[in-house]
């Protein structure tokens, strides 16, 4: 639909105005006639198109200035052009006024008009070449259909990166925390944004073309400007933060002016990641006299989403601390890596200071336009002795950070990002959820136990493309979804597995085995101190307490599995128990009886499992390889880990020590509808 203007005729004098191609002027030629005028007709320069509009019928005017129309109060004139102006107010429209008897005019108005463009061409919505260049989502332009965003293949709208990287390396902060380009991979890093005008050499006096964004937006998008283009390039910060509008000089011809768009902030709870950038054609009336806006035409960004990578991903960095007492399974964890087709990073004493929990620390993501994406590493509110080595170590040229820090709310265990998964791509009750969806463990219904803080949630929610699942946890010590689930690839096929802690497959598997005649098989054997108390599984077996303490765990695994099944689709086939035992500390919570076997790294079809130092029999661990009946089938190997006493002993296993950088998804995010 044409936008429409109204342009006030003065009888006796002479208005100028200037038409932007594409819109409809109307103009009232009854209440500009002077006193005793009954009729008018008509002249006009060629490039005009004039309209006589009387009781919502339009008749072309075709006779210049020979055909008389009664004034009446629903008789209107309707003006459009069909091209750019050469010069300032050539273009003219001419109404004469009669009484009654007169063949001479008794007065006359003139409208002088100067036709300009704004963005003469358009392009298809939502095009898409197979190479996946989308040119709608590419770049923003002030073109129709771009004031508004749409999800979809066939959506429409401008993406935006956060600038969350660090291309300069003496900025102590992301790209986004300043005013300023160091660089033109900083520019790199934003999305263009092009408007294009067409007129004369220059505008009648008073005009001035403005771009401006609202105060809500001005902390979430920058714009830049290059400055004497031909002399040494200089970008200057236009809108942003403080700016708020910025007047556009204009060059006169056929001009294309390039701004370029940074992000300044993820979608949040208060923030829907859309952002909104108008321009305006100013007309002047007299000094003194505030400017009024003509023409107004908006171009909407969304801000790309922060997304996690599943297991089923493949990997591409795995890291891992080091410590005085990991030798031994940062060895191990090496020789896995060595395996696959990724890089083992090593974070060092000097930076974990003492930490060796990097699952916790962060959690690795990344974010993309059609024209760039980067990985970006969200930093939990933990805060331990790691929190340096996200923005240390990480933060750097495209590589970016985020972060999210309660004001108020008391930071748990539950706010470390062990509690923190996404599952493989699933599609529920008919709807796709293609980047997979997000998994965080919260305390059980009614029970006002532990939860993840709010800004975290809120963050996640935000981002719309992985809709957060909220499991139950908080029944564990620790209280993270890692300790009792996990995603595992099938090598060579779209599908997965889940897998599960299951205390019923641990009482499942060791009667079998004391039927068999291994009711002494011994756990923990060659541990010293733990063999040394003799835990065979008749023992497990024979303790009551043991028994129903894991019966209750099962009964939490079994909550959330039946969340599971719902919110992914699962079914019964798509779910694999690993056999499991837990125990109840002091404040009837659960922490692994053995190592917890499910909190594996998963690396492609190499799995890096905790050993469980099960019951041996005939020599062999019967829950490794009970595990590997269970995996190797599906085209999965299976290396057990040593990390009892590096990690178990500290109520973590290989997952919560270990992270792993992976590829993004080939899916665009814009495609999918949330």
């Amino acid at each position: 639909m044409l936008r429409e203007r109204t342009v006030r005729l003065l009888y006796g004098s002479r208005v100028e105005a200037v038409y932007v191609l594409g819109t409809q002027l109307w103009t009232d030629v009854y209440s500009a006639a002077p006193a005793g005028a009954k009729t008018f007709s008509l002249k006009h320069s060629e490039g005009v198109k004039v309209e006589v509009v009387r009781d919502e019928e339009a008749e072309e005017v075709v006779t210049n200035g020979k055909q008389r129309w009664a004034l009446s109060p629903s008789t209107t004139l309707r003006l459009s052009m069909a091209q750019a102006s050469t010069e300032a107010s050539s273009d003219k429209v001419t109404v004469n006024y009669y009484d009654e008897e007169g063949s001479a005019p008794i007065d006359q108005a003139g409208l002088f008009l100067t036709a300009i463009v704004f963005l003469k061409e358009g392009m298809k919505k939502g095009l898409c070449t197979e190479q996946g260049s989308c040119p709608d989502r590419q770049k923003g332009s002030f073109k129709e259909g771009q004031a508004s965003w749409t999800w979809g293949p066939e959506g429409q709208g401008a993406i935006l990166l956060v600038n969350c990287d660090r291309d300069t390396p003496w900025l102590p902060k992301e790209d986004c925390s300043d005013e300023k380009v160091y660089s033109k991979q900083d520019l790199k890093d934003m999305s263009q944004m092009i408007l294009r005008t067409k007129g004369p050499d220059r505008l009648p006096a008073g005009y001035e073309i403005v771009l401006y964004i609202s105060m809500s937006d001005s902390d979430k998008v920058g714009v830049f400007y290059v400055e004497n283009p031909f002399f040494g390039e200089r970008y200057i910060h236009i809108l942003g933060r403080r700016k708020l509008y910025h007047v556009v000089k204009y060059t006169g011809g056929s001009a294309e002016l390039l701004f370029f768009v940074e992000g300044l902030r993820f979608p949040d709870e208060s923030f829907s990641g859309l952002v909104s950038i108008h321009v305006s054609l100013l007309e002047y009336m007299a000094e003194a006299i505030p400017l009024t806006p003509i023409f107004t035409d908006t171009v909407t960004f969304r801000i790309a989403p922060w997304i996690m990578t599943p297991n089923v991903l493949p990997p591409l960095s795995v890291f891992v601390c080091c410590m005085k007492d990991n030798y031994l399974f940062l060895k191990e964890v090496k020789n896995l890596v060595e395996k696959t087709n990724c890089e083992l990073k090593v974070c060092f004493q000097y930076m974990n200071r003492g930490d060796r929990w990097i699952q916790d620390e962060i959690e690795f993501g990344y974010i993309e336009a059609p024209h760039k994406g980067f990985p970006v590493v969200l930093d939990s509110p933990r805060d331990g002795s790691l929190k340096d080595f996200p923005i240390k170590q990480l933060l750097g040229p495209d590589f970016g950070y985020v972060t999210r820090e309660p004001l108020f709310e008391k930071v748990t265990s539950l706010d470390s990002f062990g509690n923190l998964e996404v599952s493989p791509p699933v599609t529920v009750n008919g709807k796709t959820y293609p980047l997979g969806r997000i998994l965080i463990g919260s305390s059980f219904p009614l029970s006002g136990g532990r939860r993840m803080t709010k800004v975290v949630r809120d963050f996640l929610q935000a981002q719309q493309v992985q809709a957060p699942v909220e499991l139950y946890s908080d029944w564990l010590t620790v209280g993270h979804v890692d300790e009792f689930m996990t995603f595992v690839p099938i090598p060579g096929t779209k599908e997965f597995r889940l897998l599960m802690a299951s205390t019923s497959a641990c009482y499942q598997l060791f009667p079998q085995k004391q039927k068999e005649g291994h009711g002494e098989a011994i756990m923990f054997k060659g541990l010293g101190g733990m063999s040394s108390k003799r835990i065979t599984i008749n023992k497990i077996l024979s303790n009551e307490s043991l028994t129903q303490e894991n019966q209750y765990f099962q009964r939490c695994l079994d909550w959330n599995r039946d969340i599971l099944k719902k919110e992914l689709a699962l079914t019964e086939k798509d779910i694999i128990d690993l056999p499991a035992l837990f125990k109840m500390d002091e404040d009837r919570q659960a922490r692994a009886f053995f190592p917890n076997m499910v909190n594996m790294i998963v690396l492609d079809k190499d799995l890096g499992i905790p050993k469980p130092f099960g019951p041996q029999v005939e020599e062999e661990c019967c829950l490794e390889t009970h595990v590997r009946s269970l995996l190797e089938p599906l085209g999965l190997a299976c290396t057990f880990i040593d990390d009892i006493s590096a990690y178990h002993k500290f109520l973590g296993e290989v997952h919560c020590g270990t992270n792993v950088r992976r590829k993004p998804f080939t899916f665009k995010w814009w495609h999918m509808v949330p």
